[in-house]
């Protein structure tokens, strides 16, 4: 079952999305959970964790959209969202939330369904990519949606995830050419970041969502830029 929550304070739109939403699992055979929330802040206060996308509205009169967002990235970092708005200079700033788009309203229920499509096609895919890891303590299947970064670690590598830290045998280069095309960078001989993870970067620092902080090499900085801004404009 997918999990959709649907935030804005227009009742007439929640209700209008709602039954796109129900026609689309309907026309696709799939089980959608449908929550609405008419504010930021009440999305924030009854936020649900098993919450999978959200459309959220950018104009609300409490508590707006992309500050409703600033606070779920902090509890949330897997969780899809889609930037709702009358005014297009908006969807850019969605960029620092890694929204999966924005849609300009009204929506027509094509673009709705193109929309989905290319979510669920996504979200399934980053659900069930995965490294296989061995070591002295036994075998972990690590999904990389939740593999923020990888560093040396001696001479062996750590892997940080949301759960746990993993020691893996392997070498960077070895790892670094298993995460090729899976939206993992090198940012530094010593480091690996997966670039859904990456909120900003200044200088020679990358701030990650979680609040943790990497170095970024001189040498590396322009392929490491050109290559995040490549992937947050594919996220848009």
């Amino acid at each position: 079952m997918i999990h959709i929550a649907i935030c804005d304070d227009e009742k007439e739109f929640v209700a209008y999305m709602d039954r796109l939403l129900k026609q689309y699992a309907a026309e696709k055979g799939e089980e959608i959970k449908i929550t609405a929330y008419y504010d930021g802040m009440e999305l924030i206060q009854k936020y649900d964790t098993t919450i999978d996308l959200i459309f959220l509205d950018i104009q609300m009169r409490m508590v707006n959209g992309l500050q409703a967002a600033e606070h779920i990235r902090r509890i949330d970092e897997g969780v899809g969202i889609i930037f709702l708005t009358t005014l297009t200079q908006y969807g850019l700033e969605g960029y620092q939330y890694q929204a999966v788009n924005y849609i300009i309203k009204p929506m027509k229920y094509v673009r709705l369904k193109a929309e989905m499509d290319q979510w669920l096609k996504r979200h399934r895919r980053d659900r069930s990519a995965a490294v296989v890891i061995a070591n002295d303590t036994g075998r972990y299947k690590v999904f990389l949606k939740s593999l923020r970064f990888v560093e040396t670690f001696g001479r062996n590598l750590l892997l940080h995830t949301e759960q746990e830290e993993i020691v893996c045998y392997k070498k960077m280069k070895e790892m670094e050419q298993e995460l090729t095309g899976q939206g993992f960078v090198r940012c530094h001989s010593s480091y690996l970041v997966n670039l859904s993870y990456v909120k900003g970067v200044k200088k020679l620092d990358i701030t990650l969502i979680t609040g943790e902080n990497l170095p970024i090499s001189q040498p590396r900085r322009k392929v490491f830029m050109e290559q995040l801004t490549e992937y947050w404009g594919d996220m848009l």
